[in-house]
């Protein structure tokens, strides 16, 4: 049996259509959910669904029964994540999970990213339960940034703080691959995979091939963290998702999301998907 948590996220749903794509039968699959009700087209396709609630350790330990891997995805609620993490590692050591894979985050040992803190205290949490393990630090996906294109086809600007920070970015569904690839072949067991995209890009050249694909203006427009967050607190932001993303592109121009490895790609067994490409469907959607 393997379980994905989070299962109704864009990530886990994207995880479980790899494991199904490698013909991993839908009764082997567990879909560890909050609300199961969000996973009902899941249900219907055979998969397992189980409550799991992060903030209910007494959901945990009953969800995880008879699974074998488990793909503990990071919770999104950041400042509970350590302690919530920590819950469903418990869960699993009293299940008996053999193999715990972890979505954490490029260079989380040495990362100047804000996030990366609750991913290190995971880490940490993880390598002492004595569970078997692997950590998956996942780098950007290129849909973070993609998200941004209808508003800078729409002002003919591309706003951000990174600077000339090299971005490795690689599609959510390449690092959905990597991990099935990981729950369902051996030896990755105490492995550190360093996942990113096989390219990389500045903000810069992003606007640019947002521009070549729209055939119309774009420009990347650099400012100061602080400058950054105001602009995306005055958009309707949230105060914790504006700090998140304007740290994430201070980050960014220190290198924190670049990586030349092309670990990803060894992994899954392909290129990763071009990040030009997802450019390219975005501006086709927007």
């Amino acid at each position: 049996m393997i379980a994905i948590t989070g299962a109704s996220g864009q990530l886990g749903r994207l995880v479980i259509q790899s494991l199904l794509a490698r013909n991993i039968a839908a009764t082997q699959i567990v879909a560890a959910v909050r609300d199961p009700s969000k996973v009902a087209d899941l249900a219907a396709l055979g998969v397992v669904v189980r409550q799991a609630d992060y903030s209910r350790p007494d959901t945990l330990t009953a969800a995880f029964a008879g699974v074998d891997r488990l793909l503990l995805i990071s919770s999104n609620e950041l400042g509970q994540r350590a302690m919530q993490h920590r819950a469903v590692i418990d869960a699993a050591r009293t299940a008996g999970v053999k193999l715990l894979a972890y979505t954490s985050v490029l260079h989380a040992d040495s990362s100047p990213l804000g996030l990366a803190e609750e991913h290190r205290s995971t880490e940490a949490a993880i390598a002492a339960s004595g569970l078997p393990f692997v950590l998956l630090r996942n780098g950007w996906y290129t849909e973070n940034y993609a998200a941004s294109i209808p508003q800078a086809l729409q002002h003919g600007a591309l706003l951000g703080s990174a600077g000339n920070g090299r971005i490795a970015s690689a599609a959510r569904a390449d690092f959905a691959e990597a991990a099935a690839v990981v729950l369902t072949t051996d030896g990755h067991e105490g492995r550190v995979l360093e996942l990113a995209g096989d390219t990389s890009y500045t903000l810069a050249e992003f606007a640019a091939q947002i521009a070549r694909a729209a055939g119309k203006p774009v420009a990347y427009s650099d400012m100061p963290q602080a400058d950054f967050k105001a602009v995306l607190l005055q958009v309707g932001l949230p105060e914790g998702l504006a700090e998140l993303l304007s740290d994430s592109d201070a980050a960014a121009a220190q290198g924190a999301l670049a990586d030349e490895s092309k670990t990803l790609s060894r992994l899954i067994g392909r290129p990763t998907t071009p990040w030009q490409d997802t450019v390219a469907t975005t501006v086709q959607a927007s």
